[in-house]
């Protein structure tokens, strides 16, 4: 083997793995480990090492491993064993299974609520069942009555089989009937105390004076609750627990509660709204459901419930808690957004700077990717924090294949372009698949280009004009000097650059900003595909007029 053959295939296998970047010593130590003969013309041998890592740490990373593997693929780190990241059994299966999804339509869905979507849709298309969709929309208040309409687009998006769509708010007789055996059961009471009083009593685990009234005197206050007697926060249906309970939260809990707000799909209709354990207790039970996945925040709400499943006699589901996932570097808040909205901070529930499902998908986010995080992370009991990182190196397999390359410079600057003919330059639509063609970039005599400010070179330096030419800085212009890629070895730059005939672009970034810079023409006919622009990231191309209008991916 040659010695620039030598140098360039521990250069590749050095950068492959530090991501990207060789190391100069590594790479001397390599060659001179394998050839030892080689040390006595170490002055050599370090000049060719330079041009050739300078190279090589110029490729995309992807670009570097298929070189290396081209050249030496027994240098590729060797992988180990794939893991099985397959989700774990269900217990307490005995046919199919029958699950549900509980969104509540406040706003649109957000990564974090795709992990109960996609694990719920894994489990049911393991055994076989049925998966529902339940809005919990029992507090009016809180309703964007949109989120009826963009919630479906998202679980279709995230490819979630619903078999059936359940509406809490149509089901309002079924959760008083409920509330009216358990009066009768001695299981639950209306207290008209205070609010804060009833709290302050359960906290000393004392009982609340209503607590033990007789059958008729609770109906008659039941009856009060529906009639306009008991105005908003004058009564509430109340659940009996063990008041000594040593965990407060467990000691009596709301069921009903009165509120004069109107719900966006029923108005006035009612007045008297259950709360969220009476609600999905009756649901869980009358929708026959054998399994519940919730996160270990509910584990309070999942003892409450089962208080109900016990006094009315029904069987109780599968309970199965995962731990929390924090996120940082997103808005995930329904609220949060909603106001930054009205304000103006945030274009919309699908702003890049959002963690919305809409926001990932204009960016260009594949559900596949978002489906293997969440498999991969499984129900995991211990708390963990997500990986963008993860996400993004998973996206960055599905859509790498099929993205276009094309250059993009932000921050542009012009620069004459001195050279006796006109200049053509063939860059490949992907590396990889030279049977896609190249894109046809065209500098005409006395023509110019544009660089992204921070590639501009100092006075008398050499730089090499990316699948065009290598140039030299002189006052203001780059002047030609030939196309030898020779020069590399000397370690001469590779800069990206377009034509003066590129075209407007600006890509929305996900910290709110904005880069506004030139692409080349051939980005014009990108529209709605997901591509890279070399050596700036993956973007999603959203608008091709009047400009072209790209949102950021990731790198």
């Amino acid at each position: 083997m040659d010695l620039e053959n030598l140098v360039r295939k521990y250069a590749l296998q050095n950068a492959v793995v530090y991501e990207g970047k060789a190391s100069m010593g590594a790479v001397l130590g390599k060659v001179m480990a394998e050839n030892p003969d080689l040390r006595a013309r170490a002055k050599e041998i370090s000049l060719v090492a330079k041009a050739i890592v300078s190279e090589v740490n110029g490729l995309p990373l992807d670009e570097q491993r298929q070189r290396l593997e081209a050249v030496a693929p027994e240098l590729l780190v060797k992988e180990s064993k794939p893991k099985d990241f397959g989700l774990p059994d269900l217990v307490n299966v005995t046919g199919q299974v029958r699950m549900r999804i509980a969104p509540n339509p406040s706003g649109p869905l957000h990564i974090g609520h795709s992990r109960m979507a996609i694990l719920n849709d894994e489990f049911v298309e393991r055994y076989g069942g049925v998966c529902y969709n339940r809005f919990e929309d029992t507090d009016p208040a809180r309703i964007d009555p949109s989120g009826y309409d963009t919630i479906p687009a998202d679980l279709d998006w995230l490819g979630v089989k619903i078999h059936e769509t359940i509406v809490q708010s149509d089901r309002f007789e079924l959760y008083y009937d409920a509330s009216k055996r358990l009066l009768q059961l001695g299981k639950a009471y209306v207290c008209t105390c205070k609010p804060e009083d009833w709290r302050e009593l359960k906290r000393g685990k004392k009982a609340c004076p209503h607590r033990e009234h007789e059958l008729v005197e609770q109906m008659g206050r039941w009856d009060k609750m529906f009639d306009g007697t008991f105005a908003q926060e004058e009564a509430s249906l109340v659940v009996k627990t063990d008041l000594s309970h040593p965990n407060p939260a467990l000691r009596d809990f709301v069921a009903l509660r009165i509120d004069e707000t109107p719900h966006p799909r029923t108005g006035t209709k009612y007045r008297v709204y259950p709360l969220m354990n009476l609600a999905v207790a009756v649901d869980d039970h009358e929708l026959e459901l054998t399994h519940v996945l919730r996160g270990k925040d509910h584990l309070n709400n999942t003892y409450r419930q089962q208080y109900i499943f016990d006094y009315m006699g029904w069987t109780k589901p599968t309970y199965i808690h995962y731990g929390r996932v924090s996120m940082k570097e997103v808005q995930l808040s329904t609220s949060n957004m909603s106001v930054g909205i009205a304000e103006g901070r945030y274009t919309g529930w699908d702003d890049p700077q959002l963690g919305t499902l809409a926001a990932l998908r204009r960016r260009g986010i594949k559900p596949e990717s978002i489906r293997r995080y969440w498999v991969e992370t499984g129900l995991k009991e211990v708390d963990i924090e997500f990986s963008w990182k993860t996400l993004y190196s998973f996206n960055k397999e599905i859509v790498d294949d099929g993205a276009g390359r094309y250059f993009f410079v932000d921050d542009p600057v012009r620069f004459p372009l001195r050279a006796e003919s006109a200049l053509k330059g063939n860059a490949p639509v992907h590396p990889d698949h030279p049977e896609r063609g190249v894109r046809h970039l065209e500098v005409p005599s006395g023509g110019a280009v544009y660089l992204s400010r921070s590639d501009v070179p100092i006075e008398g330096t050499r730089v090499r004009l990316k699948d065009l030419c290598n140039v030299v800085y002189r006052s203001g212009s780059l002047v030609y000097e030939g196309n030898d890629l020779s020069v590399l070895k000397s370690g001469v730059r590779i800069v990206h650059w377009v034509p003066e005939k590129a075209v407007d672009a600006e890509v929305l970034m996900t910290d709110g900003g904005v880069r506004s810079g030139l692409a080349e023409p051939g980005l014009s006919n990108a529209k709605g595909d997901v591509v890279q622009l070399e050596r700036f990231g993956f973007v999603r191309v959203e608008e091709t007029s009047p400009r072209i209008r790209c949102v950021f991916a990731h790198r």
